[in-house]
């Protein structure tokens, strides 16, 4: 880790005593200090930790980089930048979506052997970027669910409309699109689902294990981009780098903001709010996203 990433601000989150963060307005950043005091728990928590919690964490050995993907917050150009300091590409504009999901490119850290993983999470930079909780989830919903998609209409999109649409038509059912949000949202809160979680509405706090691994960066989808060039900067990536600002998919659909997000949960009544908050209680906890559903509320 370079000293180049301790110069921000940053104020202390401590969770139960097992979850540390430093979190600011924008990106969250270890001190040299803080590390020291933290070698010893620290060595402890590794022997803890399994090829599941490091299974989302992909490995850029050169710059001794480890990026876990948190889908919905940038992770496809990420893939495309860590593409780029390996060498496999010149430019992030011309890697291709199916390159960067599809071509297996990049190492993941559980393809490692346990000694190799250690080393990697004392040694490099352990990086997360994340996005407000709710937001999130709209982003995935109208990526998976509003688009012509192979993969989620049959797998999810059949047993959501069988379960939780009362008069769905023989086309829905073979078919499974036109899954509405409000029936998304009794799927994702149903404790006997008819088919299981998906990363990309998966808690971060699940995908990336937090409480185990002591991220040196937190950084945030609302300040993205600006965010990334520091960490690069940093990192000391190519000049010429920097993160790229084009959407993966969808391209000339807006972008899921705050003012799309209420358009979505204004769909639901006070109680699934509620719920779908709960749901995502921790994520909100840990990275220090005010809680939505006061500002929601008043607008519904």
């Amino acid at each position: 880790m370079t000293n180049s990433l301790i110069q921000q601000k940053t104020t202390f989150l401590d969770l139960r005593n097992q979850c540390s963060f430093q979190s600011s307005h924008g990106a969250t950043v270890n001190s040299s200090s803080r590390v020291a005091r933290l070698s010893s728990s620290l060595m402890l928590t590794l022997l803890t930790i399994t090829r599941m919690h490091v299974s989302r964490i992909f490995v850029e050995d050169k710059h001794k980089l480890l990026y876990c993907e948190v889908p919905k917050a940038g992770c496809s150009n990420w893939k495309r930048v860590l593409m780029v300091l390996q060498g496999l590409a010149s430019s992030t504009g011309e890697i291709q979506h199916d390159e960067v999901h599809y071509g297996n490119h990049l190492k993941r850290l559980d393809s490692f052997d346990q000694k190799d993983i250690i080393h990697r999470l004392k040694t490099y930079t352990k990086v997360l970027f994340l996005r407000e909780p709710f937001e999130r989830l709209v982003s995935a919903f109208r990526d998976k669910f509003e688009s012509p998609n192979s993969y989620y209409h049959p797998v999810f999109g059949k047993p959501i409309i069988s379960k939780y649409r009362s008069n769905a038509t023989q086309y829905a059912l073979r078919t499974g699109a036109g899954v509405t949000f409000k029936e998304f949202i009794q799927y994702l809160l149903d404790v006997h689902r008819p088919v299981g979680m998906d990363i990309h509405w998966e808690p971060v706090g699940h995908l990336c294990s937090p409480c185990l691994l002591d991220y040196d960066f937190i950084g945030k989808f609302e300040t993205l981009e600006e965010e990334a060039n520091f960490l690069l900067r940093s990192i000391g990536a190519p000049s010429n780098l920097t993160f790229p600002s084009f959407k993966d998919r969808n391209p000339n659909a807006e972008r899921t903001s705050l003012e799309i997000t209420k358009r979505y949960f204004a769909q639901l009544n006070v109680t699934e709010r509620q719920r779908a908050y709960d749901f995502y209680y921790m994520d909100y906890l840990m990275f220090n996203y005010s809680k939505p559903l006061p500002r929601m509320n008043s607008l519904y």
